[in-house]
C-alpha cells in the first residue's frame, strides 16, 4: 500500500529579526530551530515565539523553505 504525503512534516523556524537586521557584527549567526507540524491542522506557515541566542531575547521565528 503506497503512502501519500505525510501528515506530519519537519519544518525549520528562523529568527525574523536577525534576518531583517542582517545580524549584528558581534553575533555568531542566525538562530534556527527544527520542529514538526501537522499539515492538515496548520496549512499556513508556522510562527512561534522562541529564544534567539543571537539577539539575546525572545523573538518571532517563522517557517522557511528547506
Amino acid at each position: 500500500m503506497a503512502k501519500g504525503k505525510d501528515v506530519r512534516v519537519t519544518v525549520i523556524l528562523e529568527c525574523t529579526s536577525c534576518v531583517r537586521n542582517r545580524v549584528n557584527k558581534e553575533s555568531t549567526g542566525i538562530s534556527r530551530y527544527i520542529t514538526q507540524k501537522n499539515r492538515h491542522n496548520t496549512p499556513s506557515r508556522l510562527e512561534l515565539r522562541k529564544f534567539c541566542p543571537c539577539c539575546y531575547k525572545h523573538t518571532i521565528h517563522g517557517e522557511i523553505k528547506k
